[in-house]
């Protein structure tokens, strides 16, 4: 039986999550990739301990996260059946719906019948009675957003769930859908978005903006480009790369001469730092003082220690975030 770090809570730092209650380690461990029939079952397990041995109590999934979907909530459930469950109180596992699931009209995007369906799925997937987290994953043009979220507040009001947050949304629904959950007493604290030096685009739809002014937490997913802000590519594609095992999502069609070369003057950034380019990239996003924390994905135990160096990241000089913005405007 596995048995945690003792100094684990020395190790991290954690914010508050909007103006709520909730505190976040400024690290998180996503369960997307690495987490499913693809992967090594010990090597998950390690990645798991290594984790919450750091001090990473957040733990994300998703109901369609694998390959095969759900298998990620499986895994997960059965290693804190095996090992952590004495620990379930210190950690805070969340998981999603929005994306495509299962055949049929009900197994998609944001009705009240396909949220209340994924949730009970999730929670027998995972082998837990409540998660602490339930995102719903993406917004939806075609359901009234008011019967969105009151499948949210209803999934609170089970018991399945301890707060709620929306992901994908911009600031003009985020706002709205505020106001809703707001009037129904729900406990909506967390937004998740994908943020990172190469993509800004919560900075343009107007969602950074509002989240700061109805007091959400954001929680930023792919902080590292799917691992294109890393030293993983600098000489090319290595054989056990996400890249040449599952190129789904990322491929050698996203690794350009151009996208390479930013690549590496934002290396040599992080070396005049002292820093791994991971750490910096994190680093980067961290200082956003509405973000509560960074969501990483790894694929051995080695690159969580090297991501979570960001939280001793020193501060940017101005000189230093003018040469990041001007490399990516380039």
């Amino acid at each position: 039986m596995y048995q945690a770090n003792k100094d684990r809570y020395q190790k991290m730092k954690y914010r508050r999550c909007g103006n709520s209650g909730l505190l976040l380690p400024e690290v998180s461990l996503g369960l997307w990739h690495n987490f499913g029939e693809i992967g090594d079952y010990k090597t998950m397990k390690e990645m798991v301990f290594k984790a919450f041995d750091l001090g990473i109590t957040y733990f994300d999934l998703a109901n369609n996260y694998g390959p095969e979907a759900g298998r990620a909530e499986i895994n997960f459930g059965r290693i804190l059946k095996e090992e952590m469950m004495p620990y379930r109180d210190e950690m805070i596992i969340s998981t999603k719906a929005g994306y495509y699931m299962w055949e049929g009209p009900y197994g998609d995007l944001g009705s009240r019948k396909y949220l209340m369906a994924s949730i009970d799925q999730s929670l027998k997937r995972l082998g837990l009675p409540y998660v602490d987290i339930f995102y719903h994953h993406r917004m939806d043009p075609n359901t009234p957003l008011e019967e969105t979220m009151l499948a949210l507040r209803d999934i609170v009001l089970q018991g399945k769930a301890l707060y709620v947050g929306l992901s994908n949304y911009n600031g003009e629904t985020l706002e709205k859908a505020t106001e809703i959950l707001k009037d129904l007493h729900v406990p909506f604290v967390v937004n998740q978005n994908r943020y990172n030096i190469m993509d800004r685009t919560i900075e343009k739809n107007g969602l950074l903006a509002s989240s700061k002014k109805v007091g959400k937490g954001i929680v930023a997913f792919s902080p590292l480009n799917q691992g294109l802000l890393t030293d993983r590519y600098l000489e090319g594609i290595p054989l056990d790369s996400r890249m040449r095992r599952d190129p789904r999502f990322l491929n050698d069609k996203n690794l350009t001469p151009e996208m390479l070369d930013k690549i590496i003057r934002l290396n040599e950034i992080a070396t005049r730092r002292g820093e791994k380019l991971a750490s910096m990239a994190l680093a980067w996003v961290l200082q956003e003082e509405s973000v509560t924390s960074v969501i990483i994905g790894a694929s051995n135990p080695k690159q969580i220690e090297i991501d979570c160096d960001a939280i001793h990241a020193k501060p940017f000089t101005e000189e230093e975030l003018q040469e990041i913005n001007q490399i990516i405007a380039e």
